[in-house]
């Protein structure tokens, strides 16, 4: 495929499909903190230009260094059993970490290219949301902030191959749901933290290796 109308087109269109299937499971588990995610989501969306147009003006890959070691040192945090002081937040202070988180992650994501699904678990559960709840804000938050991005693209440079599109896009829908499901009805927030920890590594690695070394 080709990168600039293919690829990252279609990339960004299964990150919607999965996070906004994955989503609609959580809503009605009633897993996601609506207070956190609709100023997070709205800010994303409002702040990524902003980020595009900084992408212009100043070296990337310093800063890609800088979030691969903070995604690697949120990863640790999960891995390592760490828990943050639980308070209960509220609805002022929802609101308002979802509006500043949400300007500056949507202002990362435009920044570096990247949707901010790795960035938005660990910084709410360092938040003090648990585990399974700050997964499920995510995925509405990066439902909103994809769509956003596929959208423009779409209307500028996309090349869409319908039926390699259609195909993936059936895939990615059945296994969100499985995913969704399975993490809602039968994982605890201690297993969550552990795969999304071995993820978050994961990402790190990858963003080094693709965004700093190639």
């Amino acid at each position: 495929m080709d990168f600039k109308t293919e690829a990252i087109p279609l990339g960004m269109l299964l990150n919607v499909i999965n996070s906004s299937s994955a989503a609609m499971t959580y809503g009605r588990k009633k897993l996601i903190s609506w207070k956190v995610a609709i100023p997070f989501a709205v800010s994303m969306i409002l702040f990524a230009p902003l980020g595009v147009w900084l992408n212009l003006q100043l070296p990337v890959k310093p800063l890609l260094i800088f979030f691969a070691l903070f995604t690697a040192a949120a990863a640790i945090l999960m891995l390592s059993g760490w828990k943050p002081k639980r308070e209960d937040m509220s609805p002022r202070s929802r609101v308002v970490l979802g509006l500043t988180a949400g300007s500056g992650l949507g202002t990362v994501a435009g920044l570096i290219g990247r949707g901010g699904g790795s960035f938005v678990v660990p910084l709410l559960y360092i938040a003090g949301l648990e585990a399974k709840t700050a997964a499920a804000t995510s995925a509405f938050v990066v439902s909103a902030s994809g769509a956003s991005s596929f959208i423009s693209h779409l209307a500028t440079a996309a090349a869409p191959q319908w039926p390699i599109w259609i195909a993936t896009v059936v895939a990615v829908l059945l296994g969100s749901q499985l995913g969704s499901r399975l993490m809602a009805g039968r994982m605890k927030s201690r297993m969550v933290k552990l795969v999304f920890g071995w993820v978050l590594l994961g990402v790190a690695v990858l963003i080094v290796i693709q965004d700093v070394i190639q």
